[in-house]
């Protein structure tokens, strides 16, 4: 790793369980194993808010890539039963949870400072996930011909993953203590349903 590497990420860390500014740069310098205080930051940024700049466009440019890598496979494993297929996408999704929770806590704790970081983060990580679990729904075999709001859908498997990491992360244990295996389970039951549901007609 280089040394930039290793600022953008202990500074991302540093961030997450301090706060943004309650960290020091020399504190930041200390951690990326650089000597404190002796500006060793700035011969590659040109600030601790370039720093965090930084840390949200390299997530939003591994988002990307895994992105297009689970596309580019999803042809792979079309033979797998459909039920593996959802189990292994909502594991996908709350292992990218976990991948990301530096970063999520920080737009928590500090983002509302830099409101154009927020929407970096919105554009680059967001939208583009919730639109690749549209793609990728649609995408399936089982799913061919359907009339479905795909976005939607996304937009409502997303967000309970989403919202059942926040709640473990936030208060300590998941929604009426739904282990996640149980979690992963339903989600799977829930999208299998999609199979041969039949949409109601329009009022």
């Amino acid at each position: 790793m280089s040394t930039r590497e290793r600022i953008v990420a202990e500074s991302l860390r540093l961030f997450a369980e301090r706060g943004y500014a309650a960290t020091s740069v020399a504190e930041i310098e200390a951690a990326a194993g650089l000597s404190p205080g002796a500006g060793g930051l700035y011969r590659h940024f040109r600030s601790k808010e370039e720093v965090l700049a930084s840390a949200v466009r390299e997530h939003i440019d591994l988002t990307r890539r895994q992105i297009s890598d689970v596309l580019d496979q999803a042809p792979v494993h079309a033979d797998r039963p459909l039920e593996t297929r959802l189990r292994a996408t909502c594991e996908a999704g709350l292992a990218k949870m976990r991948e990301e929770q530096d970063l999520i806590r920080v737009l928590f704790r500090d983002l509302d400072q830099f409101p154009h970081l927020v929407t970096e983060m919105r554009e680059g990580i967001v939208n583009p996930l919730y639109e690749g679990i549209s793609t990728w729904l649609a995408a399936q075999p089982e799913f061919e011909g359907t009339d479905e709001d795909w976005p939607a859908i996304a937009a409502v498997l997303g967000g309970a993953v989403v919202n059942y990491w926040l709640a473990n992360e936030s208060m300590y244990e998941p929604p009426t203590r739904i282990d996640e295996k149980r979690f992963v389970d339903g989600w799977a039951r829930l999208g299998l349903g999609l199979v041969r549901m039949e949409r109601a007609p329009a009022p």
